[in-house]
């Protein structure tokens, strides 16, 4: 079973930012799939729930140099 959660992430300015965020969220175990998109400052994950926690996502994307509101 799978759950989408979508993140107001501010910080990235261009689709350079997007990949660095999609790339890192999809190396996390329990990622399935990342959508960034840099002028919605919005990333949609969708993820599940038994193998990864929504902490460790927001965790995640902040160390990747960004900011989760």
């Amino acid at each position: 079973m799978s759950e989408t959660i979508v993140l107001t992430v501010t910080g990235m300015k261009c689709g350079g930012c997007e990949t660095n965020i999609s790339d890192k969220l999809k190396t996390l175990d329990g990622v399935l799939s990342v959508s960034a998109s840099h002028k919605d400052n919005k990333v949609e994950v969708g993820y599940d729930p038994a193998k990864i926690e929504v902490e460790e996502i927001e965790d995640a994307v902040i160390d990747a140099g960004f900011s989760v509101e």
